[in-house]
């Protein structure tokens, strides 16, 4: 993941989910809450944390002090990402698909929130295999930060833009 500074960024955050957890001991249950949290600039730039404190205000805060630590830049075309792609993380499938504009955002919960803090306004999305949360969103981020756009691969292969997409160069 880049180094991406945090503090010269207006981000905004989405919790995606609270879980509460528990563990037994001698005395009882000790009760103690996870937030997964989303944060992003809404143009290309996203991050993940996970969070875990007695209180729910504390676990979102330390999520997003997480998620700062842990952003990535995304490709962007316009509104969409640049090709299909398969995000990967653990159990964690998710297929995401560029689309035209004026299609919105099909995506559920945990891919939604990061598709939309990272700015995109045009996709299509399913969650392939595990629907839990934390995997989801690390797959989802996984494949966004994996796109490559058409100059990075014209200029690895040594082409031209209009070479690599067959004549309808539009980056």
């Amino acid at each position: 993941m880049a180094n991406i500074d945090a503090s010269a960024l207006e981000l905004s955050e989405k919790v995606v989910a609270i879980n509460r957890v528990s563990k037994t001991v001698k005395g009882g249950r000790i009760l103690k809450f996870s937030a997964l949290v989303v944060v992003g600039d809404g143009n290309g730039i996203v991050g993940f944390g996970l969070g875990k404190s007695g209180e729910v205000p504390d676990a979102i805060r330390k999520g997003i002090e997480d998620a700062k630590k842990n952003l990535v830049k995304v490709q962007l075309r316009g509104t969409t990402i640049p090709h299909d792609i398969i995000g990967k993380y653990g159990a964690g499938e998710v297929l995401m698909k560029p689309a035209a504009p004026g299609t919105g955002v099909i995506a559920g919960g945990p891919v939604r929130a990061v598709v939309e803090m990272a700015g995109i306004k045009d996709i299509r999305t399913k969650s392939l295999r595990s629907n839990n949360a934390c995997n989801v969103v690390r797959a989802t981020i996984q494949g966004l930060s994996s796109c490559v756009s058409a100059k990075e691969v014209a200029e690895k292969r040594g082409k031209t833009v209009k070479e690599i997409l067959g004549g309808k160069a539009n980056g």
